[in-house]
Formats: C-alpha cells, structure tokens, sequence
C-alpha cells in the first residue's frame, strides 16, 4: 500500500495551492483490497487511464476523480490559500498543504507501507513519516497512487477556480484557473486584482505597481467598479455555499460521496462518510446570518420527508454502502464569504 502525494497549483498568479494524497495498493493493482468484486470495470478502467492529470481531458479526469474517491480507503487534500501563500512563501507553502493533506489519511486509519512524493523534496521531513517517504522526479507518470493523487488535486482546483469565477466574472478564472494567460494577464491589467491573487508573484506585484493611488490592502484595484460585477444568481451562491461546506466537511475528516444527487423527488447537496456513519446534506445559504436559529430550524417537516426519500434512493443504487449508518444533516452557510456558520445532524 503506497500514499502518494502530488500538488496542483504552484504557478498561477491567483487561486489556492491544492496537494493531493491518495493510499493505492499498486501491488495488487487497485485503489484498494475492499474493493467488492463487482468494481473490476472501473477498476480496470481506473488503473488503465491512471496518469499525469495534466495529459487528460477534463472528461476523463473527472470519471477517473469519482472512481478514485468511490475506491481509495483514504485521501486527502491540504489547501493553501492565496493570503497563506504570500505569507508563508512557496516552499514553506508546499510543506503545509502536504501536511494538512496527509492528516486528513492518517485520520482514516488505513495502514500503508511507504510514501511517494512527486519531486525532489521530502515536506514530511523532521515527522514520525519521514523514513517512509521516496521522493521521485514525474512520479505522477510512473506511480499510480501519485497520478491518483495529482488528479483529485487538479479536479478539486478547477472546482474551485470555477466557482469564484461567478464572485469575480471579470478575470476569467474559469478558462484558465489562475494561471498567467494572455487573457489573465490582459484583464489584470485592465481591472487589478481580486483577493485571490498572489501579492508575491512578480508579474502580479508589477500589475499592482500601476495602481499607486489605492492602498496595498484594498481588495479590488483599478478601474473594477461595482456595476462591472454581476450579481452571481441563486443558484450560483448555492454551489458555491455547497463547495464551502464540502471544504469544512473535509477538514472534519468526512469523505466526500456526491455533490447535487437527485432523485425523482428531490435532490441532497452532499452526501458523505465518516466512521461509518453517511450523511446527507442539505445546505442553507443566507447573505446574512440568520438569527432565528441555526440550520436546523430551517428544515421543514415537508423538506425532511424529502431528504429522506432521496437518501433512501442514493442507498438503493449503492448496495455497498448498506453497511453505513444513514444521517441526515443540515448546514447553514452565510455572507459574501461564505462563511460555515454551523452543521448540524437532524434528529429524524
């Protein structure tokens, strides 16, 4: 069993830096020994297209992304926010995501041998870890918990660039992620920055330099005025309130199933599992904290009745998660930051 470690993101002038960590058992050829029988397709197709995640389509990656969270025993993924970067630096940033990317393995539990880390250094050194670790140039083309772990990393960053490109349309995160196009570089220049831009980056630092007449903290520079900015749409604020609670959930050491299952009747925003247990989620979004109460007040009878037919749906396509005790929950998100203010499971 190898724990192989790969990050995405190191380059871009904006966005998060994102370290994968997936356990595969490459000896045995699958993502992992429970594996049920009935999994040889996917696991035969997993282990077939496992690779460098930037030599796939964004089609294969997200297919190999499902078959690589529905199968590994652990993962994880350790974020680096663009703030944190320009605090810590790069080298010590890749040293944090990596860490915080295996806490959320070891939290599982599930026993590996060794560890590879794509490059040259070791960010586990001076840990009870650092015996284990083999660091090893283009891994993610050579070991298949790496490309495993390189492809979650990517899948989990393009998420998100998507998702703020709706709070900051004027950047086109969503066509390039964050990195140094000619297009980024284009409407940098035109607009400034966002907070989601690396300050310590030299080509955006240069890009600043030519809005001498705004403060260095002010979060949006340049010519970036309130009517050039659309309002995201409710449906917008709600997946991006979803991937909040996705991230807090992570960091809970929940394992992430599913975002927007629907059934005939309904529909859950996240489903996912920790000891044992399976949640189903139901996200509340509200631009202000809501002061009659949490989240669970805002779950009407009617709307438990539906969570739980969907629930009751997702667990009769996916016999192999009977074993998990079912939970419904609810979360209550709020503010243009979309600040976690609360989860809650919901007494059924």
């Amino acid at each position: 069993m190898i724990l192989g470690i790969d990050e995405v993101g190191r380059g871009p002038w904006a966005g998060p830096l994102v370290v994968g960590a997936v356990i595969m058992d490459e000896e045995a050829k699958q993502p992992a020994s429970i594996a049920p029988a009935s999994a040889a397709a996917d696991i035969s197709y997993l282990w077939d297209h496992l690779t460098d995640s930037k030599k796939l389509t964004p089609k294969t990656r997200n297919e190999l992304n499902q078959l690589i969270l529905k199968y590994s025993p652990a993962y994880g993924l350790g974020w680096v926010t663009a703030p944190e970067l320009d605090q810590y630096g790069l080298a010590r940033s890749l040293m944090i995501a990596t860490r915080r990317a295996v806490k959320q393995v070891l939290a599982g539990k599930t026993k590996f041998e060794r560890i590879v880390i794509d490059g040259t250094v070791n960010f586990l050194k001076n840990t009870p870890l650092e015996d284990r670790v083999t660091t090893l140039k283009k891994a993610d083309l050579t070991v298949k918990a790496v490309s495993a772990a390189s492809i979650i990393a990517k899948v989990a960053r393009d998420d998100y660039m998507t998702q703020i490109a709706t709070q900051y349309p004027v950047y086109g995160f969503e066509k390039h992620v964050g990195y140094g196009t000619a297009l980024h570089h284009e409407n940098l220049q035109k607009h400034g920055i966002c907070p989601e831009h690396r300050q310590s980056f030299r080509p955006v630092k240069e890009i600043m330099a030519q809005f001498p007449a705004n403060g260095p903290n002010t979060p949006l520079r340049g010519d970036l005025s309130t009517s050039s900015i659309k309002e995201p749409s409710t449906s917008q604020k709600g997946q991006t309130a979803e991937l909040a609670v996705a991230s807090y959930l992570r960091e809970q050491n929940h394992r992430i199933l599913a975002h927007d299952f629907k059934s005939k009747t309904y529909e859950i925003d996240l489903i996912s599992t920790k000891n044992q247990q399976i949640f189903f989620t139901e996200v509340k979004y509200s631009q202000e904290i809501v002061r009659e109460g949490t989240a669970l007040v805002r779950i009407t009878p009617q709307k438990l009745q539906q969570m739980r037919f969907a629930a009751q749906a997702f667990l009769a396509q996916h016999s192999e998660l009977q074993k998990f005790q079912p939970i419904l929950a609810a979360a209550a998100v709020h503010g243009q930051d979309y600040k976690v203010e609360n989860w809650l499971p919901l007494i059924d």
